[in-house]
């Protein structure tokens, strides 16, 4: 899967199915932090992804 991190990096993530929170802990990303993409559609992070899919992650931005 391509793996598309907050800054702008692309990884290739791998191809097994996992949970998108196995995927975020991989790279030390805290799921509490940001939103998951998968092919374009928002993801909760027990959501399966794989093979040819395309991960975006996103920051999630607060404030008062």
């Amino acid at each position: 899967m391509r793996l598309q991190l907050p800054d702008g990096t692309i990884l290739d993530a791998g191809t097994d199915p996992e949970p998108a929170a196995s995927v975020l802990a991989r790279y030390n990303i805290n799921p509490l932090e940001v939103i998951v993409t998968r092919n374009g559609k928002l993801i909760p992070e027990d959501a399966v992804v794989s093979g040819n899919d395309e991960i975006r992650v996103f920051p999630v931005a607060h404030g008062g």
